[in-house]
């Protein structure tokens, strides 16, 4: 008899990890000064990135539609964390920008997942964590930030 967990424990493990990790900078940053931060949120503000973005292709890199990715601008931007603006190289276009708001929590949550890292590394060992971070960059994507995970964890 095998004494290996079974195979769907690995996807759990590693969920339950990155959501350890998250509610961790999320509680965090809400007491910085952003309560009202999501999960969410941070998919958003990698997808508007540092140049800003249109809600059309906001919605393409979150895997959205232009609506939902409508009223996710409408409603960080009630919070103060994304502007629109008019795009200087096309006036007929809307550009979603970061605000200085939006800007701080990143740096803020950037600031958070670096001590968070340094716990694991404290709880574990800096050779296990950096060898647990080459595993996952073995096995998969290289592009860590495919963005349409949102709308991947959204469909039937």
């Amino acid at each position: 008899m095998s004494s290996d967990p079974p195979g769907f424990e690995l996807p759990l493990r590693l969920f339950v990890a990155f959501r350890v990790i998250v509610d961790e900078v999320h509680a965090e940053l809400a007491r910085e000064g952003h309560p009202d931060l999501r999960p969410m949120h941070g998919f958003v503000f990698q997808a508007i990135g540092p140049d800003g973005t249109t809600a059309v292709e906001l919605g393409r890199r979150l895997g959205v539609s232009k609506q939902a990715a409508g009223k996710m601008v409408e409603s960080l931007e009630r919070l103060g964390y994304v502007e629109r603006g008019a795009d200087p190289r096309d006036a007929r276009r809307k550009i979603v920008r970061l605000t200085a708001r939006g800007v701080d929590s990143l740096v803020r949550s950037e600031r958070i997942f670096d001590r968070i890292r340094g716990d694991w590394v404290a709880h574990l060992g800096a050779d296990r964590v950096r060898a647990l971070e080459g595993d996952l960059r073995r096995m998969t994507l290289a592009d860590i930030w495919r963005l349409d995970m949102p709308g991947w964890f959204g469909t039937a």
